[in-house]
């Protein structure tokens, strides 16, 4: 008996499955990058207006993890009950909304601001991002439904889709924050995102009407004109026209790795500000030119307890105004700041001119770098509300008092309530200091006021002033005004591997934003 002849039918088998693991493969890929970069941008993007913190971090995760639960359950439920539902569609919609968040973003935020800063970034967070994830969750259990109808071996296939969809993740987690972010701003990478999935959808439009079961699917005019509304609003947010800040002009406007950079006049009020997100990191007089924040004047009177000290570290630049201040005493200041663009902007708008080296880079990692002791190191970190916590953990301080010289000073500049509560994070960091250095003298910027600034300076040698010229009497006079009494007792011990001072912070974050937008107004926390 002769054997039939399956040359054909083994040729479609073979074919067909390998496009299939292409078209599916590559699908998972594109979205599982999608979802990761929606993650991260979302920072950006409510960032600026509840401030880059622990708040906003929980509640980006938070929705993003419900968005991809809801559409793994309830995609693999349409993928079994609904048909006409195609993946072209899902990937589709997802695009339409991401392509609308540089229009929707202002007005949920601002809708959501009534509620307070926890759940004011929670709910915009909520709003912004649960219905793009969910619609990008459900692409895994499509591509699994669909890839197992020709493939007998399950798990292999599922296995597959999951490792893919991860390296495609991976990938579009190291090309956001290595090369897009410092090369294009948030808008224009979210708008490239929905470009991105509009032409995806499109390519499995092709491929499901040509390959996948011919069974009723939506009418070719509805597909048609649901890829209509997608490009037009795709076109509507490019063609978005360019933000105005009604009383303000903004000089310096820049997104890179670390956050959204601007140098902005306020022409009213005759100030130039430093903005990195929601925080003001600079300050000066558009008259006289002098920085206008206050805790300066007392930071820079460090060098008052050694007169003979020459050399100084700044861990966090700013705008740069204590760095040329100092330098009129002639004190050579080496500078780390981990934002290229603050020294960019520093340079260019607030007259910044390096007496040293200026260094760029996260100072938990260039501290280990340099080699050279200094006289004074003045540690002035703030983002956001919030300083960052792993620069004030005890192994820090530690490692900054071991770049000192002998009778080297470090001062700590830390913003934080001056009131008795459970948990005072001012305590917790007078406490930590107290750790590593045998004096302490605390001051504040503002005498008597609820918020802010406090100056820690700690040394291993006793903290006296000298008082042989009229500078130095001056200098006695401005910090004996300042002088309070902090007792750290009382306060936790931070450490890296106990570090409570995110959630210690929350209530400041909350509290400096009331501020921020008290003295800038929403308007300029907005792209």
């Amino acid at each position: 008996m002769a054997k039939p002849n399956k040359s054909k039918f083994q040729t479609e088998i073979n074919e067909i499955p390998l496009l299939d693991r292409i078209v599916f493969y590559f699908t998972v890929s594109i979205t599982g990058a999608a979802v990761m970069m929606i993650e991260l941008m979302g920072t950006r993007i409510i960032g600026p207006f509840f401030g880059v913190s622990l708040v906003v971090w929980s509640s980006l995760l938070s929705v993003a993890l419900l968005a991809l639960a809801l559409g793994y359950f309830w995609g693999g439920r349409f993928a079994d009950r609904i048909a006409w539902l195609r993946l072209s569609h899902i990937i589709l919609a997802a695009a339409v909304w991401i392509g609308a968040i540089p229009w929707l973003s202002e007005p949920v935020q601002l809708m959501m601001n009534s509620l307070g800063l926890r759940l004011g970034a929670l709910g915009s967070a909520f709003v912004l991002f649960t219905f793009p994830l969910f619609m990008l969750g459900m692409v895994g259990p499509y591509v699994i439904k669909i890839a197992t109808r020709r493939l007998d071996v399950i798990g292999s296939t599922v296995g597959n889709v999951y490792a893919m969809s991860t390296l495609g993740s991976v990938v579009g987690t190291l090309l956001l924050g290595f090369y897009l972010l410092p090369l294009a701003g948030v808008e224009l990478i979210v708008l490239s995102l929905s470009g991105t999935l509009i032409g995806l959808s499109l390519l499995l439009f092709l491929y499901e009407s040509k390959y996948l079961p011919q069974i009723e699917s939506i009418p070719l005019k509805a597909s048609v004109a649901f890829f209509v509304l997608a490009l037009a609003t795709l076109f509507a947010s490019v063609l978005k026209p360019e933000k105005k800040y009604l009383g303000y002009e903004v000089l310096f406007d820049k997104e890179g790795r670390y956050g959204w950079v601007r140098v902005v006049d306020k022409k009213d009020e005759n100030l130039r500000y430093l903005l990195a997100d929601a925080s003001t990191i600079g300050a000066e007089s558009l008259i006289t030119r002098q920085p206008m924040l206050s805790y300066q004047e007392i930071v820079k009177l460090v060098t008052a307890f050694n007169r003979e000290g020459k050399d100084l570290l700044l861990v966090g630049l700013g705008s740069g105004h204590l760095v040329t201040s100092l330098a009129e005493e002639g004190i050579r200041s080496d500078a780390i700041e981990i934002d290229p663009l603050v020294v960019e902007a520093a340079e260019n708008f607030f007259n910044y001119q390096p007496t040293g080296d200026t260094i760029v880079g996260d100072a938990r990692y260039q501290i280990k770098k340099i080699k050279k002791k200094y006289d004074f190191i003045v540690h002035d970190c703030f983002t956001g509300g919030a300083e960052p916590v792993h620069l004030l953990s005890r192994e820090m301080i530690s490692e900054l008092k071991g770049m000192l010289k002998p009778g080297g000073i470090l001062a700590i500049n830390f913003v934080g309530f001056n009131k008795k509560q459970k948990d005072n994070p001012v305590q917790s960091v007078a406490y930590t200091i107290d750790q590593e250095f045998k004096h302490r003298k605390s001051y504040v910027s503002v005498p008597n006021a609820e918020w802010n600034d406090f100056i820690f300076f700690a040394s291993d040698t006793a903290l006296e002033l000298s008082h042989s010229t009229k500078q130095d009497a001056m200098a006695q006079t401005t910090l004996r005004k300042h002088e309070i009494y902090i007792n750290g007792y009382g306060g936790r011990l931070i450490t890296d591997d106990y570090n409570p001072m995110e959630t210690m912070q929350i209530a400041k974050a909350e509290y400096y934003r009331e501020i921020l937008v008290d003295r800038l107004g929403q308007d300029i926390l907005f792209r």
